[in-house]
């Protein structure tokens, strides 16, 4: 029996009786009201995992409207409870608007009872996925305040890194994409996380990403995200980094090190701004400030055609080059 708690919202008492006795062999705790007037003093509403939502509870009306209506309304008092809305056949459109609206899925009425299980669970799941990432963006919150009482993160008296960190500054005030050049060990992501600390950004999360320990077969599950069943080992519905960054800033380190058929599917996303998890066709906007490393000579790989002219085009907005250590060997980092 899984450990959470559904709300179900129905006028009809034969549909609330015939889910309550179906899920309460699943779930820990089930409940029913059957007038959604009821939700604006339901106890607890954010500690509901999943809601269970009809669209229509007037007598001859079909038109949806009161679904969507407490869809928002739900939203407004619980924003991470994930919603699911039961529509009657013949309504997939006011089933795609509430999506559009923030509902994580819908049922179509009459319901199969293994389809209904495995939505509720799908939800179920991505709610706790969404719970752990907030989590993890407190975290990083927290250990950013802990640094921002810091005032350099890098250290150093040398020309060329003064010269770097005065370009790191200006450029931190603005959303623009960066890309950080740079031999192995001087400090790409270091300078990453400047940019971060000084951004407008600087109280949201920053995810760094080794784009070079990422397989061809995962790299848009780890990227993009994926549906629970979209592959073999897709037990659950996961977030990628792009939607976990959303807000923040998301760092991809080795760039370089992409083939040609990743580079074009990591070109797509930065141009339209939104990710498709793989097994999906919801595409979700993404609100990210992009930052860039590499130790390759990038224009090189162009002219030897291993490397996207246009993807460079789209990460290189602004360069900073971080100096060789043996160019500043007095300097710690």
């Amino acid at each position: 029996m899984i450990d959470a708690t559904l709300l179900i919202i129905d006028d009809n008492k034969s549909v609330l009786s015939a889910l309550e006795i179906l899920l309460q062999f699943e779930y820990k705790n089930v409940h029913c009201i059957s007038n959604p007037n009821q939700i604006s003093s339901y106890p607890n509403l954010k500690e509901v995992d999943i809601i269970l939502l009809d669209m229509n509870f007037s007598a001859g009306v079909n038109t949806g409207n009161e679904g969507l209506f407490w869809l928002k309304e739900i939203k407004k008092k619980a924003p991470d409870t994930a919603i699911i809305m039961m529509t009657a056949y013949g309504a997939v459109d006011l089933a795609v608007t509430a999506l559009k609206n923030g509902a994580a899925d819908f049922i179509l009425k009459p319901w199969n009872n293994e389809k209904l299980l495995v939505t509720i669970k799908s939800a179920y799941s991505l709610r706790k996925s969404k719970a752990e990432i907030n989590q993890l963006k407190r975290q990083e919150n927290n250990l950013k305040q802990l640094i921002n009482q810091k005032k350099n993160l890098i250290i150093g008296n040398s020309k060329a890194l003064a010269k770097v960190l005065n370009l790191t500054r200006k450029v931190a005030k603005t959303d623009v994409t960066v890309l950080i050049t740079g031999e192995n060990g001087t400090g790409k992501e270091l300078i990453a996380r400047e940019l971060h600390r000084l951004s407008t950004r600087k109280d949201e999360v920053f995810i760094n990403v080794d784009m070079g320990t990422i397989s061809e077969t995962l790299f848009e599950s780890e990227l993009f995200g994926h549906k629970k069943g979209a592959f073999t080992d897709a037990k659950e519905d996961r977030v990628g980094k792009f939607e976990a960054a959303n807000g923040g800033t998301l760092f991809l380190d080795e760039i370089g090190n992409l083939s040609l058929q990743m580079q074009a599917k990591l070109l797509s996303v930065i141009q339209h701004r939104e990710i498709v998890r793989v097994g999906s066709n919801t595409r979700i906007p993404v609100d990210i400030r992009l930052l860039c490393a590499t130790n390759c000579n990038l224009n090189r790989m162009v002219s030897e055609g291993l490397f996207r002219e246009d993807l460079l085009y789209r990460i290189n907005t602004i360069q900073i080059e971080v100096p060789s250590l043996r160019e500043r060997e007095n300097d710690v980092l």
